[in-house]
């Protein structure tokens, strides 16, 4: 739609031979977005919309910048065409400029094209500098203009798409970190753990938790992002002990579509994906010692390279790792490099096993009656004062997970209103009616697979029904059978 400029003043007008074709354009589907434009000549405004309005949603049109704010609540616009210059003779552009920091001060949803009859580059590059996504000069190229302003709705499209995936991304990390509670506990050795954190949340220090399995490492991890200046970033564990070597890098570092048989798409890594927030590595010691140099040259770097490409990119994210193992015992074995040992622990923290400090047994109980009794919408209020005595003197060999789990069985499979010593017996195994069997009669090797089952995974039912091919129901299903 050819525009023509007419004599010495700002006067445009229509090619009227295209005026017969605007109608083939109402047949197509508009594009879901609103422009306004804002110019003070009003032919300028009419050839603008009459363009525009075939293929967008809404075009609305001023010739007052003063109004500007009103009409962008109103309309809430994609994008804005603002010219640069309202007042005869002024060439400055200063009112332009001032009008488009007004808007960018709005939101940052709407884009902003400028507009100006003098194609200055400086006066361009400066407006973009501002915020502006494009700068045109008139008189416009038809196809050009509306590359720009499709250009620009899809920018400011993208944006917003990447801002509501990051707010996702912030409620989604405050919903998964909202089941991992404050480290609980009263004992001196929980306070010490707790004051550590303290002193170390602010900090971007390599961190190494070390503990017997169910001590609460992840816990301990998890409140240490929720102390950081990450805490409204990712938090994301890896289990890296369980990692083989042929998915490793995958898993780790990402790939590229194509860059081996099964890589159908691109996939962005555990370590990217942590970027900006916290990346938990559990179970480090358990790393084979082929892989520990590739997590030793990230984790002096910070930079990675997807599966297929040549591309190092940027990571910026905390890492705490965690262990079951004696790493400096693997050292002088030969069995975990020296070297990664000194990186992943600038600062060392211990997770007490629950047998050393019976005194939080009663908290961690009565946290884990209430929430079961919610979750199981039991009416299970206490536990009563002989079986915590009963709970404080066991050795708990699965620590707080066994523990909770503990309780999570006993809530499921109790009837009255408050927990005795008998919903506990199975702990010390004297309701094992398969502890020994003279015979194969089925039930009584599925009750000793199902104990020997809990036994090797320490109380927790997940693993131990993983293992026995079970769901947790099914499971929980058969201990009240056979009264395990």
């Amino acid at each position: 739609m050819p525009i023509h400029k007419t004599g010495s003043a700002h006067q445009w007008t229509l090619d009227m031979a295209v005026r017969p074709r605007l109608s083939t354009f109402r047949q197509v589907n508009k594009v879901n977005a609103t422009i306004l434009i804002v110019d003070d000549d009003d032919f300028v405004l009419l050839s603008m919309k009459l363009m525009l309005e075939q293929q967008y949603r809404e075009v609305v049109t001023t010739s007052d910048p003063n109004r500007i704010p009103a009409l962008s609540q109103q309309y809430n616009p994609s994008l804005i065409l603002l010219d640069m210059n309202f007042r005869q003779g002024d060439t400055s552009s200063n009112e332009g400029l001032f009008w488009l920091r007004q808007i960018l001060k709005q939101g940052e949803d709407t884009q902003v094209i400028l507009m100006t009859a003098y194609g200055e580059i400086q006066l361009a590059v400066e407006a973009i500098k501002e915020g502006a996504f494009d700068f045109i000069v008139k008189p416009w190229d038809n196809d050009k203009i509306q590359t720009t302003i499709a250009n620009a709705i899809s920018l400011g499209r993208e944006k917003k798409e990447v801002r509501q995936l990051k707010s996702k991304q912030k409620t989604l990390a405050s919903a998964i970190n909202s089941h991992y509670p404050e480290l609980i506990g009263e004992s001196a050795a929980i306070e010490e753990i707790k004051n550590a954190i303290e002193k170390l949340g602010n900090t971007d220090a390599d961190i190494l938790i070390l503990g017997e399995n169910g001590t609460g490492k992840e816990v301990i991890a998890r409140n240490l992002h929720r102390q950081s200046n990450r805490s409204s970033e990712v938090f994301i564990s890896v289990d890296v002990g369980s990692l083989s070597e042929s998915i490793f890098e995958s898993e780790l570092f990402g790939h590229k579509k194509g860059a081996f048989t099964d890589a159908k798409e691109d996939r962005v890594g555990r370590i990217e994906a942590a970027s900006g927030g916290t990346l938990f590595l559990d179970e480090i010691g358990n790393l084979p010692l082929g892989l520990q140099s590739k997590l030793l040259t990230f984790l002096q770097h910070k930079k990675i390279t997807r599966i297929g490409t040549n591309t190092e990119i940027d990571v910026n994210v905390r890492v705490i790792c965690a262990t079951n193992c004696n790493l400096s015992q693997l050292v002088k074995e030969k069995k975990f490099r020296e070297d990664l040992y000194f990186r992943i622990n600038t600062v060392e923290l211990v997770a007490p096993p629950l047998r050393e400090r019976p005194a939080d047994v009663p908290v961690l109980a009565n946290h884990y009656l209430r929430l079961f009794s919610n979750k199981y919408q039991k009416k299970v209020d206490v536990i009563n004062d002989e079986a915590i005595d009963y709970l404080q003197h066991y050795a708990w060999p699965g620590n707080v997970r066994e523990l909770q789990h503990a309780v999570e069985r006993a809530i499921i499979m109790s009837e009255k209103e408050q927990l005795t010593v008998a919903d506990f017996k199975f702990l010390s195994g004297e309701n094992d009616r398969a502890a020994s069997f003279d015979n194969y009669n089925l039930e009584n090797v599925e009750a000793w697979a199902i104990k020997r089952a809990i036994k090797k995974h320490e109380g927790n039912i997940s693993h131990a029904a993983k293992e026995l091919g079970l769901s947790r129901g099914a499971l929980y299903r058969r201990l009240e059978r056979y009264g395990i």
